[in-house]
């Protein structure tokens, strides 16, 4: 009888998978048909011009650039510590608001319009080190003191200090949007093979670019590196090794903090408006862009932020407006996060997750 109840219900479990398994194929089957025919409709009614789509693949790889920059930090330190660092947003943040301050600053004395590359350098230097600092002062004080406690309670201290570091901001710098100043280095165009690409675009992305192969050389080619690959591996067997981990942990933060103020300075000098609250958003993306690129793994971050600003930028031109939608780049928000749920349907692990098991930093 204990047999027969048993068989019973696990009949009944493969039943449930096998119309689970049903229903995800036609969801994929559906998204697959919606977005060949959006696409297709798009295509035929020549909607844009050849131009407009370079415009719209530059301005997605420019956007999808800061969106790895930020999600780098995500990914590394859940490669190590396997929690989502959801203050890592206003670590980005910081870069953002201390970036202005110095440009704003460096404008009024005049060795803005000047000097206008070593303005940026100084610039960028000090929104990339503030927000070293800011995430090293993070790990210090909220979580290396949980370091042995369940995952749950540092995801909720990570949430806690997000909200911490806005009010922080909010109360020392005010709530009011602050705005760049304009350097003469991002202004204009240059024309490649007949068409424009703003320099602001190609400043985003050659900065973003040489950022992540330093990234990845650091990881990849240097004793450091090496020590932060062995610790996100097994944290016990490298302190045994002689590997001291509270230290590789924090340099974990520090170069994920170097890259989020980059990502915050460049934000700053493409969208100009900044305020206490400019880390929220582009941080749930840039957070979105590593679980679709594998979370933790180092080249899904970068190739899941790409992918996020090509879909934000092209998406709604492409599949949205052949639908019929009206104003469908208001609707960029949706198609990113709907990309996230249709690479999870399709791909749970992510863009490059089936690298996980063996590559976790």
């Amino acid at each position: 009888m204990n047999y027969s109840n048993l068989l019973r219900g696990l009949a009944n479990i493969i039943r449930q998978l096998f119309q689970i398994n049903n229903v995800l194929w036609v969801l994929r089957i559906a998204t697959v048909g919606v977005v060949v025919w959006g696409s297709v409709s798009t295509l035929i009614a020549g909607t844009f011009t050849l131009s407009q789509w370079i415009d719209f693949v530059i301005f997605g790889l420019s956007q999808g650039s800061v969106y790895a920059l930020i999600a780098l930090g995500y990914t590394m330190v859940y490669g190590i510590l396997r929690f989502i660092n959801f203050a890592h947003g206003e670590i980005f943040m910081t870069g953002t608001i201390i970036g202005f301050l110095v440009s704003d600053a460096l404008s009024k004395s005049g060795f803005w319009a000047a000097y206008p590359f070593l303005s940026l350098v100084l610039a960028l230097f000090s929104a990339m080190l503030s927000s070293a600092l800011v995430a090293v002062i993070v790990e210090r004080l909220a979580y290396r003191p949980l370091r042995n406690a369940p995952r749950l309670i540092p995801l909720i201290t990570s949430i806690g200090m997000s909200f911490v570091l806005q009010n922080i901001f909010r109360g020392v710098f005010g709530a009011g949007i602050k705005t760049y100043p304009a350097s003469p280095l991002f202004q204009g165009s240059q024309s490649i093979a007949n068409f424009s690409i703003n320099n602001s675009d190609i400043w985003v992305i050659g900065t973003a670019l040489l950022m992540m192969a330093g990234l990845y050389f650091f990881v990849e080619r240097t004793k450091v590196g090496k020590s932060m690959r062995a610790v996100a591996e097994d944290k016990e067997i490298a302190a045994l090794m002689g590997i001291n981990v509270d230290r590789v942990i924090m340099i974990t933060f520090i170069v994920g903090g170097l890259l989020a103020g980059t990502g915050g300075f460049l934000f700053g000098q493409v969208f100009r408006s900044v305020n206490y609250f400019s880390g929220f958003v582009p941080g749930i993306k840039a957070f979105t862009a590593a679980v679709l690129g594998g979370i933790g793994n180092v080249r899904g971050a970068m190739l899941g932020g790409l992918v996020l600003g090509l879909a934000e930028s092209l998406g709604p031109a492409l599949v949205l407006a052949g639908l019929g939608i009206p104003a469908p780049h208001q609707l960029k928000d949706v198609v990113a996060f709907t990309v996230l749920v249709l690479v999870l349907i399709f791909r749970p692990t992510g863009l490059l997750g089936e690298h996980l098991s063996e590559e976790k930093a």
